[in-house]
């Protein structure tokens, strides 16, 4: 249902829907409220929420002691993550210390350095949200999971706005599993509904209308499995790193170009990870021109493809100058090359 909160006395309550922009009497003091829709509502105040957290680490870092100068090194080692988090006690799966402009600012001055603009959204790797969970979830039974995705997909590209899902014919075992999943991103706000019918082993799913939902369902999920692997590799070898997901990087000739997830390692080494969910194979062409244009060795330039097979990856990267994965092997890939 709407809900509206009053600007005069904070009272919060839901009310009948209304056409949007609607105003009502506050039913404490009376004063005309302004009608939010209940999704819209939430989805600001998250994100009011998260700017309070990350202007309150930006502040807990700037009353961080000055590091005294090390008169015998030539130059400091570049830092990625604030003093005020060590790399070995950052939780990856839950911080907002990456979604910075000093984490970004490496990335940017390497993309600077080659006459290249870059765009950064510096909230893409604040992970103290629930996509990366939510991904990590998917990857792990992706066998079981990705006719659920295909499902949610062609549902919001047909602006349907509910699917059912018929769990009779599956094992036990794969029916909880995937009831399970659907229960829990439900309750991580994922699905805007979600019923089981016991009797029937039906799961009906509402789908939320918010557009980093959709934008997680019909693909990003593979950019937040993306970025939390290539983290966890950072932090197991300990690295110095500055990492970014979504890059819009702009051309000396204004061609603009968006990359999925990057790192810039030790201030020297980048890291490139297309990730692709649907057909590619006509863009082939269009990666090795931009690996060639940003110089890229090919061992760091990355597709990681979710409907490849380990052995069609293997062939497309004895093919051409690129790296070919899915997300079971980008790890072992990530591993080899960090």
């Amino acid at each position: 249902m709407p809900i509206y909160r009053c600007n005069k006395c904070g009272f919060i309550a839901e009310t009948v829907p209304l056409l949007p922009d609607s105003k009502i009497p506050c039913a404490r003091c009376a004063h005309p409220s302004s009608v939010y829709d209940t999704v819209f509502f939430a989805e600001k105040l998250v994100e009011k929420y998260f700017a309070a957290l990350r202007e309150i680490e930006a502040l807990k870092a700037a009353d961080q002691p000055a590091a005294p100068a090390n008169p015998i090194a030539s130059s400091p080692a570049p830092s990625a993550i604030p003093p005020a988090m060590p790399l070995n006690q950052l939780n990856i799966h839950n911080t907002s210390q990456l979604a910075t402009a000093e984490q970004h600012l490496p990335l940017q001055q390497w993309f600077a350095a080659r006459q290249i603009e870059a765009r950064f959204d510096h909230a893409a790797v604040d992970t103290t949200g629930f996509f990366d969970d939510a991904a990590r979830a998917l990857s792990d039974n992706f066998a079981l999971y990705g006719e659920l995705l295909n499902r949610i997909r062609w549902a919001y590209r047909n602006s349907h706005s509910n699917v059912n899902l018929e769990l009779a014919n599956l094992s036990q075992k794969d029916a909880q599993a995937l009831n399970n999943l659907c229960r829990q991103f439900h309750s991580h706000s994922l699905f805007a509904t979600y019923r089981y019918q016991k009797v029937e082993k039906i799961v009906r799913l509402g789908l939320q209308t918010a557009p980093t939902v959709r934008q997680f369902f019909e693909g990003g999920w593979l950019e937040w499995f993306a970025l939390i692997t290539l983290l966890e590799q950072l932090k197991t070898k300990n690295r110095v790193f500055s990492c970014a997901r979504g890059v819009k990087v702009v051309f000396a000739n204004d061609d603009l170009h968006e990359i999925d997830v990057m790192a810039l390692v030790n201030g020297q080494t980048p890291v490139y990870i297309e990730c692709k969910t649907g057909e590619f194979r006509r863009e082939i062409d269009k990666f090795l021109r931009l690996k060639k244009r940003l110089g890229i060795p090919r061992q760091q330039f990355i597709i990681c493809a979710s409907e490849l097979s380990a052995e069609q990856a293997a062939g497309l990267s004895a093919m051409y100058e690129l790296n070919f994965v899915n997300h079971d092997t980008l790890a072992d890939k990530l591993q080899a090359i960090l």
